[in-house]
């Protein structure tokens, strides 16, 4: 059903729904447009209606081939909406559900094309602070790039910033969402560019691994993750492209590549990853690691609904005790920042190691499977080893009680000389 949004579009069916709002498909005087209504409640805050034209200027002005440009900001009533080009296409998320991990070419060409979006948002002085493959779009009309990829472009500039007010989240809570959280946004500090490269090359990661490198388990140790442990290695991809990975992976922002130096590298990488296969890694069994991190709190829901492909989406639980549960699961998981105990649970390490495909993870279900039926098999090879002793020790025993008695060399028994 049609729906007038202000005085110059009309919105004619739902595209999809997120956690801020629904993206219409709509049509305006230059064409057919995409026209992100926010939620009802969003758009009567008049502090955010303050803020959301403040940020018009930025917005609309923001111009690149990877990114999905403004084109006007709508305040009508009850109606606050972005109406931004049309990408006729699929979002990176939908891809990964399909295929699990891309291969290291066509992941690098898509990253490359994003970090180029974000350099030309950070030199206009806008930060993202939702970078994953929920908001990267893949242009399915255009020419195909290195490795088969699509062009990539970023949506949802300025959503992040203008649902975190003053009014909405204090200096105590984080917007965000977990898996993507620089270790700086979880300890409570500003979000700046940085931010933004720390979870692109999460997405990276992903691509590449089919998992993220710090998710898995209760979002509580997410969090913990970030601050505390280093990434895991990646087993067959090419060292500099690793390098890359963990700069920007790196705990202190002042450390990450910029944006505009991260595509650059990035691009110089290309031709090495030519004809390379996607990696063939198995995930670390997030259910041990969730216990052995406490699992969280009590009576939390752990089960998150499964997208398609089986991959668990995490984000709807609350994230650190006494948080609690918020509506925006996919996007803007809002949380209390935890102190500085919660984040200190676990000793400074590696996270989630990934394992050999095939291979299961340690104190998995068929981890401890395994490790029963070699206490079985290796306890009955005991008991198999005890009894030959025995009767090798039986018969020896008897074999000297024979010979003693045996005197006479008849067989006959005859008692043992004194």
């Amino acid at each position: 059903m049609a729906r007038k949004i202000g005085s110059r579009y009309t919105a004619h069916q739902i595209l999809g729904r997120g956690s801020a709002g629904t993206v219409w498909l709509g049509e305006g005087p230059d064409g057919p447009v995409a026209v992100k209504l926010l939620r009802e409640d969003l758009a009567s805050d008049e502090e955010l209606v303050g803020r959301f034209v403040q940020e018009r200027t930025a917005l609309l002005g923001l111009e690149h081939p990877n990114v999905v440009s403004v084109r006007d900001l709508v305040v009508d009533g009850n109606d606050l909406a972005l109406v931004m080009d049309l990408v006729r296409g699929t979002d990176l998320r939908t891809r990964l559900d399909r295929d699990r991990r891309l291969a290291p070419e066509a992941a690098v060409a898509i990253v490359a094309d994003v970090a180029e979006g974000l350099a030309a948002a950070h030199a206009a002085g806008v930060v993202h602070r939702d970078v994953k493959p929920e908001n990267v779009l893949l242009d399915m009309q255009g020419p195909l790039g290195p490795g088969g990829s699509h062009r990539a472009l970023l949506t949802d500039f300025g959503v992040a910033k203008l649902i975190d007010t003053p009014k909405r989240t204090r200096a105590t809570k984080i917007i965000g969402t977990p898996d993507y959280l620089a270790p700086e946004i979880v300890e409570g500090l500003p979000p700046r560019a940085s931010v933004d490269i720390y979870a692109l090359a999460t997405v990276l990661y992903e691509l590449l691994a089919g998992f993220t490198p710090f998710g898995g388990g209760h979002p509580g140790a997410v969090l913990r993750r970030h601050v505390t442990e280093s990434v895991a290695p990646l087993p067959g991809i090419p060292d500099e492209l690793w390098q890359l990975i963990v700069q920007c992976l790196a705990k202190g922002p002042a450390s990450r590549l910029r944006a505009s130096e991260l595509a650059s590298r990035l691009r110089e990488q290309l031709p090495s990853l030519a004809g390379m296969p996607p990696l063939d890694v198995d995930e670390p069994d997030t259910e041990a690691e969730s216990e052995a991190d406490g699992g969280g709190e009590p009576g939390a829901d752990r089960t998150a609904p499964v997208s398609g492909g089986g991959r668990e989406r995490r984000g709807s639980v609350p994230l650190v005790p006494g948080a609690r549960p918020d509506s925006n699961r996919d996007t803007h998981t809002s949380m209390r920042v935890p102190a500085a105990d919660e984040l200190a649970g676990g000793a400074h390490g590696t996270a989630r190691v990934p394992r050999a495909a095939g291979a299961p993870g340690p104190g998995s279900a068929r981890h401890r499977t395994a490790t029963r039926r070699r206490r079985v098999t290796l306890g009955a090879a005991a008991v198999a080893l005890a009894a030959a002793v025995g009767i090798g020790a039986w018969a020896a025993t008897s074999g000297d009680d024979a010979g003693a008695k045996d005197t006479d060399g008849t067989g006959n028994s005859a008692p043992a000389a004194p």
